[in-house]
């Protein structure tokens, strides 16, 4: 059976695995300072995190709409769809209303819509966890249940630069902007099970923050023998780091590096680091 792996552009792929013609990729769009960026292959990271600097208002985002997604359903067998976490934007909802077109124009086509419940290098996981499966030939619904089972046991965590996204996007309260602001104080953040934003802890400087994520991740024994991917937004070095510091300390059989597109970077910001696992 022929199979396709369609993810949102908030799945931070790197470009040799965007190689592998499994993949295909619907971009989301990003509205700052009265100018528009596509996330696909135009996207310029550099442009569009001076645009946002220059901005007093949050960048807005804009998901895929239905056709978009029923466009990239076409030409195989079993479509797997990756999107970021449906409490965070309306991708998952486009990716659903697609599937039911494609149910009723298509019925002999599968299609299922996995609500990563995360973003960036949570989506990049699971991407690369439908293609182990698929590949190995199981079949279409047991590929769904053990990656849906993957997730429920995938754990997000990030340490932003700066919290200005976030904040403009109503994500964090004023409160907490001003005051993290002021003291220059790390948060150390996380996703719910259910895809949401919450809060792990805090440090006074970036690299105590990274630490204690390491440090919370190497006393999860349930980390053991997993595949980590660390999303980094302009900052590779930084990411180095942070790999170098969980090989130290953590038993995973592989971290991944990969660069954020531009919705990550819309979420992350300038210096931020999101590592799922």
């Amino acid at each position: 059976m022929s199979f396709k792996i369609v993810v949102d552009s908030c799945c931070d792929l790197s470009p040799a695995m965007l190689k592998d013609p499994v993949f295909l990729k619907v971009p989301l769009t990003i509205r700052s300072n009265g100018s528009t960026f596509v996330d696909d292959e135009t996207f310029d990271q550099g442009d569009l995190l001076w645009s946002m600097r220059q901005s007093e208002d949050a960048p807005s985002t804009a998901c895929p709409s239905p056709q978009a997604y029923l466009d990239a359903y076409q030409g195989v067998d079993d479509v797997y769809v990756v999107t970021l976490s449906a409490l965070l934007s309306g991708s998952h909802n486009s990716a659903e209303q697609a599937r039911m077109l494609m149910e009723e124009d298509a019925p002999e086509v599968n299609v299922h819509v996995f609500n990563s419940c995360s973003a960036a290098s949570g989506e990049v996981l699971v991407a690369l966890k439908i293609r182990e499966l698929a590949a190995s030939g199981l079949p279409f619904k047991r590929v769904c249940r053990e990656v849906e089972q993957f997730i429920a046991k995938m754990e997000t965590s990030f340490v932003l630069e700066s919290l200005e996204n976030l904040r403009k996007n109503g994500r964090l309260t004023k409160l907490q902007a001003v005051v993290t602001g002021a003291l220059k104080i790390k948060l150390v953040m996380a996703a719910t099970p259910e895809g949401e934003i919450c809060k792990l802890g805090q440090a006074l400087t970036m690299k105590q923050a990274l630490q204690k994520m390491v440090d919370k991740i190497a006393s999860d024994p349930e980390h053991k023998g997993r595949v980590l991917a660390i999303s980094h937004c302009n900052c590779q070095e930084r990411a180095r780091q942070v790999k170098a510091m969980l090989e130290a300390k953590c038993q995973f059989a592989d971290i991944l590096i990969v660069e954020a597109g531009g919705i990550t970077t819309v979420y992350a910001n300038d210096g931020g680091i999101v590592m799922a696992y």
